[in-house]
């Protein structure tokens, strides 16, 4: 086991090591950073409040022989360099690719099935809208030439290290007006919009302009939420996802591995009361253990509580200001079988292989968002739907498959009502959204979790409930984004919050164990 428990731990052996560093939180990016700190030679503590490590991304037993990931459900944003470096495929990662892509049903009873691979893709396009053929293609060139540009499989991918201005990425995009437009000007409607004709087509992608993002697609910069999620490159395949045999979990728990491995010592359970800079963390129960630097893996909120006095004010300042509250809902369910849709009917059909959007029209989408921002619950959600069961039906028990439901708009706090009161009446809508397009849903559902932001917040710590420790959108985006150091002595940060942003990503917590080790070495110059 790559961790222990603090109920089998000595708090008087942790207090009478000398440790180098003091990680705050068991997320993916903080075992990362520990993992790196470790590998290079310095005494590192992990702390997670928890039992379970991973934050987000991780696993848990939510009925009887279902293992679920409750939050994170599917990889493509993990850097290269972070599977490399610490050997995460030797260590067992493996995932099946998403390459049927995405799925779009539509009210007038038409669907597309958008592929990852481009010749099946084009021949889809050409049987739903013969016109948009020619757009459809300028409308991907745009990402790959940002892609390639920014992100490319190289050293000098702008994800690597410290984050660069405007100016720096503007320069590298070499005056192509529209890679500029999509990455920092653009709603997600205009983004469509400027492509491609048909309506339907247009908003078989508008959700993915707004991803965890308290946003409408018709809001400025979500274009670049769209393109942050295309970035990647899994397996070497540009834009491309994955089914995480085992499920999401098993990234943190290989990652804690990794760590350990190094030297690092991970303990669950044991969360900490206050960080003192230049001191190190006091536990809950009143124990003091020292550090030289402290890495907070918690989001920014919570970080400047557990400084307290001890932070400074225009950091404390710059944190406020940052938009933090959340807006979707993750749905877990069981299902006997697999939603049957109406469009394309069929057990077990290319489309649950993939993902799956259910869509909403371009006013929908104006209203949910209003509505959700007013406190109240939109009458449609817009969700995406995932099938772990497809690609890997050991973690859930025979004949049962398994629905991830990643689903917006929901208010953080209801104007009448609480979450506790209301949660069923947000299962309904959700479940009814989906099952305008099926015709067993939902029939088929067995059991369902629902998870709203106070839910997100409580249960994995995140303020707010915003799964990426705050907006990504261009404005809260690269430089605009928190560094890794801080003005507090010997304090740092390395989760989400920090650059690139959101996502299960790994590279945040990497870029600050670089940050982190240079500090060490000034310090030890001085």
């Amino acid at each position: 086991m790559p961790f222990e428990r603090a109920n089998s731990v000595s708090i008087k052996r942790l207090q009478a090591r000398t440790w180098d560093v003091v990680i705050v939180g068991g997320g993916h990016n903080g075992l990362t950073c520990a993992a790196y700190l470790a590998r290079a030679g310095k005494q590192v503590l992990v702390l997670e409040a928890r039992d379970r490590l991973g934050g987000a991304c991780t696993l848990e037993e939510t009925w009887p022989g279902h293992t679920i990931s409750p939050c994170a459900y599917l990889l493509g944003l993990l850097h290269p360099l972070v599977i490399d470096e610490l050997a995460l495929i030797r260590r067992g990662l493996s995932w099946t690719t998403a390459d049927a892509g995405l799925f779009v049903p539509f009210d007038d009873g038409s669907s597309i099935q958008l592929w990852d691979d481009e010749a099946k893709c084009e021949s889809e396009i050409r049987r739903f809208s013969p016109r948009d053929l020619r757009g459809f293609r300028a409308m991907n060139d745009v990402k790959h030439r940002l892609r390639d540009a920014l992100r490319p499989d190289s050293e000098h991918d702008v994800w690597i290290g410290r984050a660069p201005g405007r100016d720096e990425l503007q320069a590298r995009l070499r005056g192509d007006d529209e890679a500029i437009k999509m990455l920092f000007e653009w709603s997600m409607v205009e983004y469509v919009e400027n492509f491609l004709h048909d309506e339907r087509l247009q908003c078989a992608y508008l959700g993915q302009g707004v991803i965890g993002t308290n946003a409408s697609p018709h809001d400025a910069g979500t274009a670049s939420i769209h393109f942050h999620h295309q970035s990647g490159r899994l397996g070497g395949v540009p834009g491309a996802w994955g089914y995480v045999q085992g499920g999401m979990g098993r990234i943190s728990m290989l990652i804690a591995e990794a760590a350990s491995d190094y030297g690092a010592t991970i303990v669950s359970g044991l969360p900490i009361a206050r960080i003192d800079p230049g001191q190190g963390v006091v536990l809950e129960a009143g124990d003091r253990i020292h550090a030289t630097a402290v890495v907070s893996n918690a989001d920014p909120r919570t970080t400047l509580r557990l400084l307290g006095d001890s932070a400074d004010a225009a950091w404390a300042a710059q944190v406020e200001a940052i938009p933090m509250i959340g807006c979707t809902v993750k749905l877990n369910l069981a299902l006997s079988a697999l939603p049957d849709f109406t469009t394309r009917p069929g057990p077990r059909e290319p489309h649950h292989l993939g993902q799956i959007n259910t869509p909403l029209s371009k006013d929908e989408w104006l209203v949910a968002h209003r509505t959700a921002l007013a406190g109240e619950l939109p009458t449609r959600l817009w969700s995406e739907l995932y099938f772990q069961t497809v690609h890997d039906p050991r973690v859930a028990p025979e004949n049962v498959h398994t629905m991830s439901v990643f689903a917006q708009y929901v208010p953080y706090t209801f104007a009448s009502g609480t979450w506790d009161s209301r949660r069923a009446d947000v299962a309904k809508i959700a479940i009814a959204s989906i099952g305008r397009f099926c015709s067993n849903i939902p029939e088929a559902v067995e059991a369902v979790q629902v998870l709203g932001p106070p839910d997100i917040e409580r249960a994995v710590g995140l303020s707010g409930g915003h799964i990426f420790q705050g907006e990504c959108l261009p404005d809260f985006m690269w430089d605009r984004r928190l560094t890794p150091t801080t003005p507090m002595d010997g304090v740092y940060l390395c989760g989400a919050c920090t650059h690139p942003g959101g996502s299960v990503i790994g590279i945040n917590g990497r870029n600050a164990a670089m940050e982190i080790l240079r500090g060490f070495v000034e310090s030890h110059r001085s």
